[in-house]
């Protein structure tokens, strides 16, 4: 773990928004402070979570540029890059590294879904061209297409590539992508679906990209601190899974973006506006995500609460 350049806990922050295609400002310094705060090791601008393709791209280039305002140099600043236009995520990257990024993250496009050799085509061309060192991000149930496990290996020979995000869902191939660690030690592999975190980092993982941390980024720093320490990490695993009952609020896929803005807001940070075609929850659904919360916030052991709904603004 040692040997990997990124490593620990990196939440994908969300968008903060005071209505369509405007920058809640304030609220992104309270919860870049916020994650800051609870000793996360990174962020991750403009992934799933951050609701990127649903982004103007005046819009995605506004959050990039506030968050590395915000951050300051205090963490590392991972930007997502994934689009549909092949020059559109390069001048993305390029803007990222004008203002400062450390990395980029890149799924693979979606809409039109490519097979694996026009994967590695696509990489093929784009890595070499892209100015600064890019994650892998694989989450096949949004983009249609998943890097496979031949694909990995394949990319393992472009130096600019440095590891992976998996957010498959499937610890099996998570496991094998460790294995490309071989080849790559310099690798980082992350998991994605928070629930999985300690079993990952179990099985050999570098850390985390938990949605989860926006709400209680302590709670997912304690946790990764705890089994990469060889502590008693079971009870935050629990609280950890417990928090997981926001992502069951909500019928459609929008949920897990719903859930997390509106964690949020509940403890003050900001508002819980969405991007188009997306809206927040309603107050019955509101109040639901209120009772974990404070099922989470009651059962705390072995992490700091920070923001709170005893303590939030809202």
């Amino acid at each position: 773990m040692s040997n990997s350049r990124f490593s620990g806990l990196i939440p994908p922050i969300i968008t903060p928004m005071r209505g369509r295609d405007r920058l809640d400002r304030a609220g992104l310094d309270r919860l870049v402070n916020h994650l800051i705060d609870g000793g996360v090791h990174g962020v991750f601008v403009l992934g799933t979570t951050g609701e990127a393709p649903s982004l103007s791209h005046a819009f995605q280039r506004e959050m990039v540029s506030q968050t590395l305002q915000a951050v300051g140099g205090r963490v590392p600043v991972l930007v997502g890059i994934t689009d549909t236009s092949f020059v559109e995520s390069l001048e993305l990257a390029y803007f990222a590294a004008e203002k400062g990024a450390d990395a980029l993250v890149l799924s693979t496009p979606y809409y039109f879904p490519a097979g694996q050799t026009e994967l590695r085509y696509y990489a093929d061309e784009l890595v070499p061209e892209l100015p600064l060192p890019v994650m892998l991000y694989n989450i096949p149930s949004l983009t249609k297409v998943a890097f496979e496990i031949e694909t990995l290996d394949y990319l393992t020979k472009h130096e600019r590539i440095v590891g992976l995000k998996d957010s498959g869902g499937d610890l099996g191939y998570f496991a094998r992508a460790l294995e490309l660690k071989k080849k790559r030690p310099d690798w980082s592999i992350l998991i994605g679906p928070e629930a999985s975190l300690a079993e990952s980092l179990r099985l050999g993982g570098d850390g985390g990209v938990a949605g989860g941390a926006n709400i209680y980024p302590n709670l997912f720093v304690s946790l990764y601190e705890a089994v990469t320490g060889n502590g008693d990490w079971e009870v935050l695993q629990r609280q950890v899974e417990t928090l997981q009952g926001i992502y069951d609020i909500g019928k459609y896929a929008s949920r897990y973006v719903k859930g997390t803005k509106c964690a949020v807001s509940l403890i003050g940070i900001c508002e819980d506006h969405l991007a188009d075609p997306f809206h927040s929850f309603r107050p019955e659904d509101r109040e639901r995500l209120a009772e974990v919360l404070r099922t989470v916030e009651s059962a705390r052991e072995g992490w700091q609460l920070g923001y709170s709904l005893a303590t939030g603004q809202r």
